[in-house]
């Protein structure tokens, strides 16, 4: 999966998480999907925007996952700022939370990513398991 655009910090203001993407990445085209993959290669998680040609790629790398998981805790949909330009990323916390619990225990993600998202996801991982 070719990168088009990555996440290079989060922000937290009050229960708003705001992920930024570097100043020149390419302009997000589309709207967001409300869907959510994975590239174990890249060891991020993949926001959809639907674009006309298909899907266009937000990278979310292992730097900014302790964002993703204040998001979750929050319980508010994050939003991604990309210069001037806000986009809310609806279906973000639901998307997350499946994967997150798809990938727990699941090597079929790749040893190292499984390893890397039950470290970081625990504190979400534990809170929800009796």
């Amino acid at each position: 999966m070719r990168i088009q655009n990555r996440v290079t910090k989060g922000q937290q203001h009050n229960d708003t998480i705001r992920f930024h993407l570097d100043g020149s990445a390419e302009q997000p085209l589309g709207k967001p999907a409300g869907k959510m993959i994975t590239d174990s290669d890249e060891m991020s998680f993949v926001y959809l925007m639907d674009d006309i040609e298909g899907y266009a790629h937000i990278h979310f790398p292992r730097e900014v996952w302790a964002y993703m998981v204040e998001a979750l805790r929050n319980e508010e949909e994050p939003m991604l700022q990309w210069n001037d330009r806000s986009i809310p990323l609806p279906g973000f916390i639901e998307e997350l939370t499946m994967l997150i619990y798809n990938i727990e225990g699941n090597d079929n993600y790749g040893e190292a990513f499984t390893t890397a998202v039950e470290q970081e996801f625990q504190a979400i991982l534990q809170s929800i398991e009796i």
